[in-house]
């Protein structure tokens, strides 16, 4: 294979790469410090609480007791930044996830650099602007890390036959195993398919066929491991834990499902504007056809196939989920910039001018959108007033450097991000952690158990479910009661505090319940709760 472009290895473009990833650390964790936790991070926040208790184990713990569903690698790292402080915040709980974004933002200008530095830019631009990408990686997101391992995969593979890189192919086989070790078998599936596909589509059937059974074996041993660990961790029963929800949940639907088209169609919002836009390439390259050998239109096609493997491959299990398939975005976002490294063609030309178009009006759109958003939430929106003087001026800025041909490309799509990435931290995030607020309710609930210690009992909140958003504030090593059915709270003896939703406390038709004025109520995740106290003197 020729060795394409050695200059990948110049300082010029690894400081240029460097660069671009620490600015897009930066913008990852700006505002990030100690903000509420909500959703799906509590559970992870969690499972790092209670290893900054009680030290590292193989699998996370909640109540003591071992998860089944996730190894311990990202709580592990969670852990490690946070024993400085004593405590995990929610920088703690993001950077790791961060600093996988911003490794894929490394990645990605490495990638494509050496073709075209501005192709690199705005490929980088195009991953900023989707939606998931945004909201993923302000937030523990193991699929995020993922996607980082499969294009690290994906590049090594590629640089050995294109940038004269051959003494690092032999760390594909550690990031197979820090994949596995992140987010189980498919965590080593994903990215050995993604090199597969390129391997394929290069018909390189020796590669192919080596590669894949060693990843085969690798992923025996590792699921080998990963089950005795899970014996010596809980036992025979934990170990069946391990195998349902990491392997039969996600392939019967149990844990999530949706349609064999799902992510094709789903990923028109959930991935916009990379996705859509990489469709629309994909087109105009179909259409306009090939004009001779091209490196840069190969590597679209390698592109192409790996999303399109990643895809396929996570629309065979019942259990979807948007960012399960993250590991596809970047390859997206390289196809989606592709028109502005293709010189010639009259779709490319359009889908420059679109392209360019939305970037410019976008911050226009997002202003519109915190209108729209401001009556129909009656809560005031944080800095409502100084993101529209902020989105104002990047709009001016925006229309200014389309009058610049050497901004006409790089000023649009600079303002388009700090647009909506500002939009986000400083509204979208806020309000969202304003409506399905936990703290507030779960610290006031905290203080009075403080006071008058007493067992706690949370009803109808679910053990994995409502109840970590609970005990992700409670921070402790306390393990309330659980109870269900109305039924299950008649053998709950005095002294003791009962949490549950005002819904749940109004049908009761338990006397002894039932007459208790509440010593609390407030806000749950968007739903009004309660705080009994059954005093001794109340019970019968």
């Amino acid at each position: 294979m020729n060795k394409v472009f050695p200059s990948l290895q110049s300082a010029t473009i690894r400081r240029q790469s460097l660069g671009l990833g620490l600015l897009a650390l930066v913008l990852f964790i700006a505002g990030n410090w100690h903000q509420a936790i909500i959703g799906f991070d509590s559970r992870f926040v969690v499972f790092a609480q209670e290893m900054l208790r009680h030290g590292p184990s193989f699998f996370p713990t909640t109540y003591g007791q071992p998860y089944a569903d996730y190894l311990a690698t990202s709580t592990l790292l969670t852990w490690l930044l946070s024993l400085p402080f004593g405590q995990v915040t929610s920088l703690t709980a993001w950077l790791p996830t961060a600093l996988a974004s911003a490794l894929i933002v490394v990645l990605v200008y490495r990638l494509i650099a050496p073709y075209s530095r501005r192709w690199g830019l705005l490929s980088i631009t195009m991953l900023l602007l989707s939606s998931t990408f945004v909201s993923e990686t302000r937030s523990v997101s193991l699929d995020q890390m993922l996607a980082a391992v499969a294009l690290a995969v994906f590049y090594l593979g590629y640089a050995h036959d294109h940038f004269s890189a051959a003494k690092r192919l032999h760390w594909v086989f550690l990031l197979l195993l820090l994949g596995f070790a992140i987010r189980g078998p498919i965590g080593l599936v994903i990215p050995t398919g993604v090199l597969c596909s390129y391997y394929l589509i290069n018909r390189q059937w020796r590669q192919l066929f080596s590669f894949g059974l060693l990843s085969l074996a690798l992923l025996a041993a590792c699921v080998g491991l990963l089950l005795l660990l899970a014996k010596l961790s809980g036992g025979e029963d934990f170990m069946h834990d391990v195998i349902r929800m990491q392997f039969l949940g996600r392939m019967d639907g149990s844990e999530g499902s949706g349609g064999v088209l799902y992510y094709f169609t789903s990923s028109m919002g959930n991935y916009a504007m990379a996705y859509p836009l990489a469709l629309l390439a994909l087109l105009a390259v179909v259409i306009g056809g090939r004009r001779g050998p091209d490196p840069a239109l190969k590597l679209v096609c390698y592109c192409a196939a790996a999303a399109l493997l990643v895809m396929l491959g996570l629309s065979v299990p019942q259990a979807k989920k948007a960012r399960y398939i993250l590991p596809m975005l970047p390859f997206a976002a390289i196809i989606a910039a592709y028109p502005f490294q293709v010189s010639q063609g009259r779709l490319f030309t359009w889908l420059r001018g679109l392209t360019l178009g939305l970037w410019t009006l976008l911050p226009t759109l997002l202003a519109i959108g915190l209108v729209v958003a401001r009556r129909r939430y009656p809560e005031p929106l944080a800095s409502l007033e100084l993101i529209f003087v902020v989105l104002g001026l990047l709009q001016v800025l925006a229309l200014l450097a389309l009058l610049k041909a050497r901004l006409r490309h790089y000023g649009p799509a600079l303002a388009a991000v700090l647009a909506l990435w500002t939009t986000y931290i400083m509204v979208v995030e806020p309000l969202e952690r304003r409506l399905y607020d936990t703290r507030t309710f779960s610290l006031a609930v905290k203080a009075k158990v403080l006071q008058q210690p007493a067992p706690l009992v949370l009803h109808a909140l679910g053990k994995d479910a409502k109840a970590i958003k609970f005990m992700v504030n409670y921070d402790c090593d306390k393990v309330p009661l659980f109870t269900q059915l109305p039924v299950d709270l008649k053998p709950i003896q005095a002294p003791a505090w009962v949490v549950m939703s005002q819904a749940d406390f109004e049908t009761l038709d338990d006397p002894r319940l039932r007459s208790i004025t509440p010593m609390l109520t407030g806000e749950f995740d968007k739903t009004p709760y309660v705080l009994l106290h059954l005093a001794a003197t109340s019970a019968p």
